[in-house]
């Protein structure tokens, strides 16, 4: 939802421009002078573990800690990990049942003064990263193997390791060449490659993502470094494990942290593919979330369905207009005054609501709604009694924190309580009693307050007034700006605008179980709901659990899926959302859309149309929209309808090779959309392109990102790519180039790379009655080929139970190949755990191969050594061999087989010769 940060969004924009005017005393005043290594030895977990004391101390933002420690250690082949606290007190991390991971090794309290060589680098094992250091003033480095690259070292001319209570700084210097993305969440003008000298603040936030460069909703203080050294390309990550806020201040050669807490809790991952780098990462942070089947069809949803009617009315003119439905959303219209797990007595009455579900769940449809972490302080809310009499909410001074949001005055759940996670857990159960929801909407869990300060209830005012906009602040505040909690030496660029970093939420000096401040655990407040959240659904019914949260932190993948927030519906918003989308894969969120057309104000049909040709191809695709903008939904305009059906008709039929990406991305991370340079490392052109993405390893979608164009000219990397929509034309693209596409209003222009086989099927309105019909394959080889190889896989399973594996006898996982090569074309398949699939009786009905030469109108066909009736078959073969010629686009030729009767849980190989005989 959308509130009155929506208001300041020009003074954001501005702000930004001059986000160092708080911090210019840095340029001229020296904030540390750096540590020295007194001690360095062997830890008993195979590291090292040293002692770092203070050269001499100041007391800008505070006094340094006089005495640090240092633990390193490969934690494996592609993990090196460098921590550094208070060698004396135990400080804030982030909480390691939150992130399960290692403790760094207990240090004695004697101080071995003994230096070790400079270098650990396992020599003996497989790891690719050493760590290096230098003794005084100190300094480490962290280097490749491989190539001696060095990737990130914290000895820099201006700027020595400081470490006070309050204020961390370090920073590392970077090659010119090296291509940095992540560092986010935020909205990136610029597109998905880091920007030098723009602002990087990490602090959770309600601010809508129309606002550029600045903190929103999520802090990932992670990011990739992709590097082209004489044409081979690495690419590692670097994470800062710490939930504080913080600025990243990217030079273009350098990289500065400012953090105002916690530790340094460094975390390299060697990669050297972006797509290990990924997975290196998520075997950290968590696997991403396994996602039901239907999560991957189309989502409805507006904040401003006033009854239950006009659902069942969006519904009706969905399978009306033939576009794909397959799940409905609610804002918070169902609730009974924005109150979490209640109904509207009227507008959204009990016994007909169970009825509507009834209705659409035995259709195959789903239903999701919205809950907000504010718990309406109401004495006879069943909600709050329970909550109270469990003592479950964040304290200010020992009584629960007073806030605002949209039921008025509320309390927030404090979920790094056990108590809390239980009680959210009984909420949630007896709410799903009540309405069987098929997943739950966490929203503004950053966590959003329409106030900032110390309240209370004003006496004899309604709160919030029925005829305000309901955002803004009614209650009686007063700021708090006396504690060093709430008003830290350092200001971060907060809000974009440097504002206090207790504005519009929970006070940073609150406190929550065992006495942890908020000021610490900000950021990880979304993420320790969606845990929580997670936990609850678990329990019920045994089903997979399906979450969409707002704000997110490291780790919060692997319990949820995320949308980009409050958007705008605009050309440049459009543009905006692919950056981010791409971000999220990066960061371990692969299930990751954007408001199709905007979730503010009214998009133009123009931009509609061209809005879900993209969000069409969005991991998670919803349309949603403000309360205060007109309806929008796809069949709202004809137009639109008829760009709807064209390109989620393409969605429904390759929801086979989505949810296939779904299962990769739950076992090794691995992005659904990806950027170009993914799938193209060394192709340097690509690594700055944000206006065009791949879905898997295969499938680029090239989008009109302008009003007015009916053309799109869209990069190609080298290789033969077909269009999905007629398979007979090809671009040849021998070096990599730059091609322009017809693009007409209704037109989505969508290639598939060489050397690949996408399962697919034949779609329908629903992915229910998608999943039974039968399956196509499309084998791709370079066009022309005489000799060439392709391979893809598909994974299916019941898809509502928790787990998403093989060996549970209830999935089936199918590799498919094809060679062309002698002048003899064969696909074949291998099959784990064929049970599954066979039991649904699925089959693949026909098969289409592109770019072969040679290839005669009529052929004799094998399957298993047997041959085949081919009168049985409708085989065509279109297009023709001239691949010659000037024009990138050219028509190549397709082959057609079908009325196969090939079973997805059986091996087969199926060939045939190009001359025509067998």
């Amino acid at each position: 939802m959308v509130y009155s940060h929506i208001l300041v969004s020009l003074l954001v924009l501005t702000a930004a421009l001059l986000c160092c005017n708080t911090h210019g005393a840095e340029a001229t005043t020296k904030i540390g002078n750096g540590y020295r290594l007194i001690s360095i030895q062997d830890s008993p977990d195979g590291g090292l573990v040293g002692h770092l004391q203070v050269k001499e101390k100041n007391n800008v933002y505070g006094p340094d800690i006089s005495l640090l420690k240092l633990s390193v250690k490969h934690e494996t082949n592609g993990r090196l990990r460098v921590h550094i606290t208070d060698a004396k007190k135990q400080r804030w991390e982030v909480p390691y049942n939150l992130l399960p991971r290692a403790q760094p090794p207990i240090l004695k309290q004697t101080i071995t003064r003994s230096i070790k060589p400079t270098i650990l680098s396992q020599d003996t094992s497989k790891a690719d990263l050493i760590f290096s250091y230098t003794q005084d003033p100190f300094s480490f480095a962290v280097t490749r193997k491989s190539n001696g690259q060095t990737l990130f070292n914290s000895s820099t001319s201006f700027s020595n390791l400081v470490f006070k209570d309050q204020y961390l700084e370090i920073s590392t210097t970077l090659p010119k060449d090296a291509s940095l993305y992540g560092l986010g969440e935020n909205t990136q003008p610029h597109g998905i490659k880091l920007s030098p000298n723009e602002p990087y603040t990490l602090y959770t936030t309600d601010i809508s993502a129309i606002n550029l460069n600045t903190d929103l909703y999520g802090s990932h203080p992670v990011y990739m470094d992709l590097r082209n050294v004489g044409g081979e390309a690495k690419a590692h990550a670097v994470l800062l494990l710490n939930s504080n806020g913080m600025d990243v201040v990217y030079s273009g050669t350098s990289l500065t942290y400012k953090v105002i807490g916690g530790v340094l809790d460094f975390y390299f991952f060697s990669g050297p593919t972006p797509l290990d780098v990924v997975d290196q990462y998520t075997e950290f942070v968590g696997r991403p979330a396994a996602m039901p089947y239907w999560s991957l069809g189309f989502h409805q949803c507006r904040w401003g369905y006033h009854n239950l009617s006009v659902v069942e009315d969006v519904v009706d003119n969905y399978k009306k207009a033939q576009i794909p439905l397959d799940v409905i959303w609610n804002d918070d219209d169902h609730m009974d005054f924005h109150k979490d797990f209640t109904l509207n007595p009227i507008a959204y009455p009990h016994e007909k609501l169970v009825a509507f579900l009834d209705k659409i769940h035995s259709q195959g449809m789903k239903y999701i709604v919205l809950i907000d972490p504010g718990i309406n302080v109401n004495s006879t809310y069943g909600v709050y009694q329970r909550g109270m009499a469990d003592d479950v909410f964040i304290k200010y001074h020992g009584k629960p924190y007073l806030a605002q949001v949209w039921p008025g005055a509320v309390y927030f759940p404090d979920f790094l309580n056990p108590k809390t996670v239980s009680w959210w857990g009984d909420e949630i159960k007896r709410f799903h009693e009540l309405v069987p929801v098929d997943g739950l909407w966490i929203d503004m869990n950053e966590a959003s307050n329409f106030c900032s300060g110390l309240c209370t209830i004003p006496e004899g005012i309604k709160c919030p007034s029925v005829t305000g906009p309901g955002w803004d602040c009614c209650l009686d505040c007063k700021n708090i700006t006396d504690t060093r909690w709430d008003n830290p030496p350092y200001k971060i660029n907060a809000s974009g605008m440097g504002e206090t970093i207790g504005f519009k939420t929970i006070a940073t000096s609150a406190t929550h179980y065992n006495g942890v401040r908020e000021y610490d655990a900000h950021s990880i407040y979304g993420f320790s709901q969606a845990i929580a959240t997670h936990k609850a659904l678990e329990g019920l019914q045994g089903k997979r659990p399906f979450i969409l949260t707002r704000s997110t932190f490291v780790g919060s993948g692997h319990y949820a899926a995320h949308w980009t927030g409050d958007n705008k519906g605009t050309w440049e918003d459009l543009r905006y959302s692919i950056s981010t989308v791409l971000n999220f894969g990066i960061f371990g969120v692969p299930m990751v859309g954007s408001d199709i057309c905007g979730f503010y104000p009214a998009p133009t049909e123009e931009l509609c149309n061209r809005w879900i040709e993209v969000g069409a191809f969005y991991p998670f695709s919803r349309d949603h929209a403000n309360y205060y903008s007109p309806r929008q939904e796809l069949y709202q305009w004809e137009s639109v309808a008829e760009s709807a059906r064209n390109a989620l008709g393409m969605r429904y039929k390759l929801l086979p090779y989505l949810y296939t990406l779904t299962y990769e991305a739950h076992i090794s991370g691995a992005p659904i959309a990806r950027p170009l340079f993914f799938s193209f490392p060394d192709y340097t052109m690509c690594y700055g392109i944000s206006t065009q993405f791949l879905i898997g390893s295969s499938l680029m979608i090239s989008p009109v990102l302008e009003p007015n164009k009916t053309k799109v000219d869209a990069l190609f990397p080298p290789g033969t790519w077909y269009n999905m929509f007629d398979m007979s034309e090809a671009i040849v693209s021998e070096k990599g180039q730059y091609v322009s596409l017809d693009a007409p209003l209704h037109v989505i222009n969508l290639h598939v790379y060489q050397n690949a086989i996408i399962p697919m099927q034949q779609g329908g309105m629903i992915s229910k009655e998608a999943r039974t019909t039968p399956f196509s394959l499309v084998v791709t080889f370079p066009a022309g080929a005489t000799e060439g190889k392709a391979t893809g896989n598909l994974f299916l399973d019941e898809d509502e139970l928790p787990e998403m594996k093989l060996g549970n006898g209830f999935s089936t996982h199918v590799e498919f190949y094809a060679t062309v090569s002698q002048g003899k074309v064969k696909v074949w398949s291998n099959v784990q755990e064929p049970k599954f699939a066979s039991d649904k009786g699925w089959i693949i009905e026909k098969v289409t191969v592109l770019g072969l030469k040679g290839v005669k109108d009529t052929f004799a066909l094998e399957v298993d050594d047997t041959a085949v009736d081919v009168s049985s078959l409708d085989i065509t073969t279109t297009g023709n061999d001239d691949l010659n010629g000037g024009s990138a686009i050219r028509k190549s030729k397709m082959v057609v087989i079908k009325g196969l009767k090939l079973a997805v849980g059986k091996k087969f190989a199926m060939c045939w010769k190009l001359g025509g005989e067998n």
